[in-house]
């Protein structure tokens, strides 16, 4: 089963899960230092909170599409590739506290989307390469 991500830099990141718990009437499916998930069956969402600075107002962070294998991210990037998108991939990077092979593509608006798969927890927020030049990222492409 695959399901949409939708990531977001909160500045109060207990407020934000409070709320979200909330809403989703769950708890979150992983908590780490800085960073939470919801992971949710109906409707398939991935919800990732990322803690950002105090006082800012919430952001989109990335979007994305978490698919089951590194199969289906290969065939995502060539799919992307042959409709004649830029692509970027990263393999086995450690990344939101998993390990993850993934591949990114920008829309229209710059707003940056990865396809990627989750191979096994991780002890870290990681930081993909891919990160902006701030820095202030574990995933996104900028």
């Amino acid at each position: 089963m695959s399901r949409a991500q939708l990531a977001l830099r909160v500045s109060d990141l207990e407020a934000s899960i409070a709320f979200y718990a909330k809403l989703f009437g769950t708890e979150p499916a992983k908590r780490r230092e800085g960073y939470a998930n919801f992971a949710l069956a109906e409707p398939p969402l991935k919800l990732v909170l990322i803690e950002g600075e105090p006082g800012q107002e919430t952001r989109l962070d990335h979007l994305g599409i978490e698919v089951e294998s590194a199969g289906q991210v290969a065939a995502a990037a060539g799919r992307l590739k042959d409709a004649g998108l830029a692509t970027s991939e990263e393999n086995d990077i450690s990344c939101c506290y998993a390990r993850q092979d993934k591949v990114w593509v920008h829309g229209p608006g710059r707003e940056p989307w990865e396809v990627y798969v989750v191979k096994a927890d991780a002890d870290t927020l990681g930081k993909s390469a891919r990160a902006g030049a701030s820095g202030d990222g574990c995933c996104p492409v900028r």
